[in-house]
C-alpha cells in the first residue's frame, strides 16, 4: 500500500489529473510505524520538500490511483524499513518501484538491514536520531533527496554537494556505523565495522567482480528440462553448470555462481530484476528437451537493463554430442560479449570428452552433495571411481575421488583411516593436478587436505595460493582460500579473496558466515556479528550461524544474549559448547556442568577441541591444555582455528600453546 502495509477499503473519487507532476518524496512506511514516519514526513516539510505519504489520503479518492500516480512521479522513494516493515509486502513493493525507477532513498529506522534484494543501496541509519532539522542523519536524509529533486529536473539545491545514496566518491570519508551504511559486499572486503581498506578498495575499483575495466557481469540461469530425462537426468540438468564453469574460465566475464543464480531461479522476477540483485549485466536462460537420442537445447542471453534478447541460443543434436554443444553455446556466448573465440578446450577445466564418463561424475557428485550418510558418500565415491575407470585422463574425476576419500576417512574412521583417506585423497588431487596443472580445484582439495586433514598448515600455503591464482572465477575456492588466509592470520589476503567470493556468489549464507569467520577471527566483532546476521537472513536457522553469533556476542560482552542465541543453535555440539560456557558465565554453574556433562557423554574424544575451548573459558588452564594435547592425539580438525580463536585467550600465552602453533606449521 502507498505509503503503509495495511490493504485499504477502495474508495470512490477522482485521481490525479493526467500532466499533473509528481511530488518530491513518496514516503513509503508500515502503519506500525507511523509516529516515526511522521517525524521524517515533519522534517521533509520544514525543509521545504513536497512528501506524499498515506496519510494525505482524502475520504472519496480512489487509492490504488492516486498512490500509482505519487509513486511513479515523485523524484524519490524514501523507504523506511523497520523489523516490521521488512514483512510488508506493500513496502516491498514499492521500494521495488523506487529501485526499478532509480531514486530510491533506503532509511534504516531501529537498526535493521534491509531485506535481500535492497543491500546494494547504502542506506541512512536514522536508529539514533532524534528528528530534528539539525541532526546530522536528518540532514543527510535532506541532502539525498534534494540531489534525487535535482537529477529529476527540480530545484538544484545550493550550498556543499549532496552525498548521493548508493555511491562512494573516492574522496569521502569512510561510512560509519552512525551514518551511511556501506553496500555489504564493499563492507565485507574492507577491515572493521563499515570501512573499506585499502587494499579491498583497490580490489573493487580493479573490475575484478563489479563489471569495471571492459569486464562483462553474466549470471547462467539453471536451464529447464522439459518433458522426461529418463536415464539422462543428470546430464541434462548438469548442461547449465558446465556452461557456467567454461564461461568462468574467461579473465573477461565475471560469472556468478550457482548458488545465487539458483537462489533466484523461482522467483518469478523479471530478468532486468534478476540481474540487478545479482549485480550482472548479462543473463543466460535455456531449456533443454530429449526426444528420443536427440538433444534440443534453446535460450538467450539477455541484456539486463533493457531486459532484451541479445542472442538467441539454439543447439540440436544427438545426446553423445552434449559436450560439444555445451562447449559450442560457452563460445557463442564468450564471441558475443568480448570479441574473443573459445576453442572449447576441456583441459583447464578438468574435463573430459567422454559422455559416459561425464555422466558417471555427475551422478557421483549428486550423492556426494546429497551429503545423507556414510553410503551416499561411499557410492559418490564409486561412481568417481567409474568415471576414472571411463576416462583416467579426467582431473575433475580424480579430483572429487580425492575430496571424498578424505571426507570418508574423517566422518567415518578411527584416526589411522582419516590418515590413510588424507593420504589417498591427496594421491588423487595430485594426479589431477600432472593432468591439469591449472585446475584450481585439484590445487585446492591438495591445500585442503593438507591443512584440515593433515594439520600441516604451512604445507597449505602454495597449493592454496596456486587455486585462487587459477581460480578468480569460482566463489567455492576463494572462500575457501579466504578461510585459510584467515586462519594463517593474513586478513589482509582473506578479506580481499572473500569479496571476490561475495560478489560471484551474494545469495550464499556459506559466504557470509565464512566472511563473517574472518571478521570474528581478526576480533572485529561488531562487523561479524552483522556477517553472521546475514547468512540468518539468507537461511533461517543455517548450521552453525546461531552459534556463531553467541560467541560473537560473548567477545562483545554481552552474555546473556549469547546464551539465548545458543539455545537456538540446532547442532548438539555447538548448542552444548555454547551454553557451557554462557551459563558460567552468568554465575550458572550447575546448569554449564549439566551442559559439559551432555556434551562429553555424547561425544566422547570427538570433541576435544570443544572441551579446549570451554575450559580455557572456565578458567581451568590444565585441563584445557590437556584438551589441547588430546585433540592432537585425535587429529581434530577443529585445531586450524588455534592461532586465533578468541575464546582460547586465557591459554594463549602458555609455552605449551606456542609448541602447539609450531607443530602445526603456523608462522
Amino acid at each position: 500500500m502507498g505509503g503503509s502495509d495495511q490493504p485499504p477499503a477502495p474508495n470512490e473519487g477522482s485521481g490525479a489529473q493526467a500532466g499533473e507532476r509528481g511530488p518530491d518524496v513518496f514516503l513509503s512506511y508500515s502503519r506500525v510505524d507511523q509516529p516515526r514516519a511522521q517525524q521524517i514526513f515533519d522534517a521533509m516539510e520544514a525543509a521545504g520538500i513536497s512528501v506524499w505519504w498515506d496519510g494525505m489520503l482524502e475520504g472519496g479518492t480512489r487509492f490504488h490511483q492516486v498512490t500509482e500516480f505519487n509513486l511513479e512521479n515523485a523524484a524519490a522513494v524514501v523507504v523506511l524499513w523497520t523489523k516490521t516493515s521488512i514483512a510488508s509486502h506493500w513496502v516491498h513493493d514499492e521500494a521495488t518501484r523506487g529501485r526499478d525507477r532509480s531514486v530510491l532513498i533506503p532509511v534504516s529506522m531501529d537498526g535493521s538491514l534491509p531485506p535481500l534484494g535492497f543491500r546494494q543501496f547504502q542506506w541512512i541509519d536514522m536508529s539514533a536520531s532524534d528528528g530534528s532539522a539539525s541532526d546530522p542523519q536528518t540532514i543527510k536524509l535532506i541532502d539525498a533527496i534534494k540531489a534525487k529533486r535535482g537529477a529529476a529536473g527540480g530545484e538544484i539545491p545550493s550550498g556543499p554537494p549532496a552525498t548521493i545514496v548508493g555511491s562512494v566518491p573516492s574522496s569521502a570519508p569512510a561510512p560509519s556505523r552512525s551514518g551511511f551504511q556501506l553496500d555489504r559486499r564493499a563492507a565485507i572486503i574492507g577491515g572493521g565495522a563499515a570501512a573499506i581498506g585499502a587494499v579491498g578498495l583497490a580490489a573493487w575499483g580493479s573490475g575484478l567482480w563489479t563489471g569495471a575495466g571492459g569486464v562483462k557481469r553474466l549470471a547462467v540461469m539453471p536451464f529447464d528440462v522439459v518433458g522426461e530425462a529418463g536415464d539422462q537426468s543428470a546430464i541434462l540438468s548438469g548442461i547449465s553448470q558446465q556452461i557456467r564453469t567454461q564461461l568462468s574460465r574467461n579473465p573477461l566475464l565475471h560469472v556468478a555462481a550457482q548458488t545465487s543464480s539458483q537462489a533466484l531461479k523461482e522467483s518469478g522476477k523479471t530478468a532486468s530484476a534478476i540481474c540487478e540483485e545479482l549485480q550482472v549485466d548479462y543473463l543466460l536462460t535455456g531449456r533443454v528437451a530429449l526426444d528420443g537420442q536427440r538433444l534440443d537445447v534453446g535460450g538467450e542471453l539477455i541484456e539486463g537493463r533493457a531486459d532484451r534478447t541479445l542472442l538467441p541460443i539454439e543447439e540440436v543434436g544427438p545426446v553423445g554430442s552434449i559436450l560439444t554443444l555445451q562447449g559450442q553455446i560457452a563460445t557463442n556466448v564468450i564471441r558475443e560479449l568480448t570479441a574473443d573465440e573459445d576453442n572449447s578446450d576441456q583441459s583447464g577445466l578438468g574435463g573430459t570428452e567422454n559422455v559416459a564418463a561425464y555422466d558417471a561424475f555427475l551422478r557421483g557428485q549428486e550423492l556426494y552433495d546429497s551429503a545423507i550418510d556414510e553410503a551416499s558418500d561411499r557410492a559418490a565415491l564409486t561412481k568417481f571411481d567409474e568415471a576414472i575407470a571411463i576416462d583416467p585422463s579426467y582431473a575433475a574425476a580424480h579430483t572429487m575421488r580425492g575430496r571424498t576419500l578424505a571426507l570418508i576417512g574423517t566422518l567415518y574412521g578411527d584416526r589411522s583411516e582419516r590418515d590413510k583417506g588424507a593420504e589417498e585423497g591427496l594421491k588423487s588431487a595430485r594426479e589431477a593436478i600432472r593432468l591439469a596443472p591449472e585446475f584450481a580445484d585439484g590445487h585446492s582439495v591438495v591445500g585442503y587436505i593438507y591443512a584440515n586433514e593433515l594439520l600441516a598448515m604451512n604445507k597449505a600455503r602454495e597449493p592454496y595460493a596456486k587455486s585462487v591464482e587459477f581460480g578468480q572465477g569460482d566463489a567455492e575456492i576463494q572462500s575457501r582460500y579466504a578461510v585459510y588466509r584467515s586462519r594463517m592470520g593474513d586478513f589482509t589476503a582473506a578479506r580481499e579473496a572473500i569479496g571476490r567470493a561475495l560478489g560471484l556468489d551474494p545469495l550464499n549464507s556459506r559466504v557470509f558466515r565464512f566472511a563473517g569467520n574472518i571478521e570474528y577471527d581478526s576480533r572485529q566483532y561488531d562487523a561479524a556479528i552483522e556477517r553472521f546476521r546475514d547468512a540468518l537472513t539468507m537461511q533461517a536457522n543455517a548450521s552453525m550461524s546461531h552459534y556463531l553469533v553467541g560467541i560473537t556476542q560473548l567477545a562483545l560482552g554481552d552474555v546473556q544474549a549469547a546464551k539465548e542465541s545458543f539455545e537456538k543453535e540446532r547442532r548438539f555440539v555447538w548448542q552444548k559448547t555454547g551454553l557451557s560456557i554462557a551459563e558460567q558465565s552468568l554465575g550458572n554453574s550447575a546448569a554449564a556442568q549439566q551442559h559439559f556433562g551432555e556434551l562429553r557423554d555424547r561425544q566422547g574424544d570427538k570433541s576435544n577441541y570443544q572441551y579446549m575451548q570451554v575450559h580455557a573459558q572456565w578458567g581451568d588452564e590444565e585441563e584445557a591444555l590437556g584438551a589441547l594435547d588430546a585433540a592432537w592425539e585425535a587429529r581434530d580438525g577443529g585445531l586450524i582455528q588455534l592461532k586465533n580463536d578468541p575464546l582460547l585467550d586465557p591459554i594463549r600465552q602458555h609455552p605449551r600453546f606456542a609448541a602447539m602453533l609450531a607443530r602445526l606449521g603456523f608462522d
